[in-house]
């Protein structure tokens, strides 16, 4: 059957692999031989338990996450980690550092206003977060509870790699990945938490995925509900209630796929040839331009606008037309942006190239 497929854009829920895709689909209706499909199994079912924990192994081996490191499988999105954090972890000084580098940055800072005194130690915010501020360790609280920043931002296309992480003096690195997770490199050791919401990476929406070091959790704000304790659901293997099933089977499919790929290493060095196709054209456009400054750009998300409004609409019109979808920029930054996740294949940024060539060509 010849499926009709577009190459999806999205920022989030976006483009998963079309073989995982296939797999769940034959696995949909009867799981192995379970009798009943993986929707409608018990969580609490030596066949759910294979899942999960299985999942769990693999994500572990693909991130190299430490002994010492509880991976949870939780809900509520990245954005109920903005509060989840700071009522686990700002609990004896009151007191955390945040690099403000976009909006998902900036709903967490507002978020830890709550619980305790944020410190912003560097921002980019004056020029539309276009590029990550310098960071200067003088500028560090000696008595924060923790150091947050937000690894890849997703709307302004720009990202921290693994080379950027800074020195805190044992302070806890806590690092929102939840748009480059399984895409780059990340040593896990550097951090104290990392989280990430899985419907850009991972699988469908409905999961989030943390990675917490041990020694932080068990001291949460007396004020924190049960259900946004991490020690509550370390305890419970991620099976305090009732999990996303659906969604930590599909994210297991697709730890599968990134191992079969090679592992993180390999996706990097995929993701880096798709970022470069594209960077390199709007390097070289007389046209197109990209939005972010050269050494701070993201290998997932490529913001980019032409000269005039107008000309930004008829592109994400025709582009959409030619099955290039979902490439309208975030309202906050306009023109348009091209988010090229795990998923996404070179064949699909080079044929996205192609036709970028050709509106140039015929627009100029």
């Amino acid at each position: 059957m010849e499926l009709n497929r577009v190459y999806n854009f999205s920022a989030g829920p976006s483009m998963l692999p079309v073989e995982v895709l296939e797999k769940a689909q034959k696995e949909f209706v009867v799981y192995k031989d379970s009798g009943m499909s993986v929707m409608e199994m018990s969580h609490r079912s030596k066949d759910y338990e294979e899942i999960i924990f299985g999942a769990e192994k693999t994500l572990r081996e693909l991130m190299n996450v430490p002994d010492n490191y509880s991976i949870l499988f939780l809900q509520g999105g990245g954005s109920t980690q903005f509060a989840m954090v700071p009522l686990n972890l700002m609990n004896k000084n009151k007191k955390a550092d945040y690099v403000k580098t976009g909006q998902w940055a900036k709903k967490a800072i507002e978020e830890a206003q709550k619980y305790g005194t944020v410190n912003i130690v560097a921002s980019s915010e004056d020029k539309m977060y276009s590029y990550i501020p310098k960071l200067d360790p003088a500028t560090f609280s000696k008595d924060a509870d923790y150091f947050y920043m937000t690894l890849n931002n997703t709307i302004y296309g720009t990202h921290i790699p693994d080379s950027k992480i800074p020195d805190t003096n044992g302070i806890p690195v806590v690092g929102d990945m939840s748009s480059n997770i399984l895409a780059e490199k990340y040593d896990i050791s550097k951090f104290g938490l990392i989280f990430a919401g899985a419907q850009k990476n991972l699988g469908p929406a409905g999961l989030t995925i943390a990675i917490v070091r041990n020694d932080l959790m068990g001291n949460a704000m007396d004020i924190t509900p049960t259900m946004l304790k991490y020690d509550i659901h370390a305890k419970n293997q991620s099976l305090y209630n009732t999990p996303p099933t659906y969604s930590i089977y599909f994210a297991g499919l697709v730890f599968d796929w990134v191992k079969k790929m090679g592992g993180v290493e390999a996706m990097e060095k995929i993701n880096k040839e798709k970022a470069a196709i594209l960077y390199d054209f709007l390097d070289n456009s007389k046209l197109f331009k990209g939005t972010v400054v050269k050494e701070d750009r993201s290998l997932m998300n490529v913001p980019f606008v032409l000269p005039t409004e107008e000309l930004n609409q008829k592109f994400i019109a025709e582009a959409k037309a030619k099955g290039f979808v979902n490439l309208k920029g975030h309202r906050t930054v306009g023109g348009m942006r091209a988010s090229i996740y795990n998923a996404m294949p070179v064949e699909g940024v080079k044929a996205l190239v192609e036709f970028m060539g050709k509106f140039e060509v015929e627009n100029k």
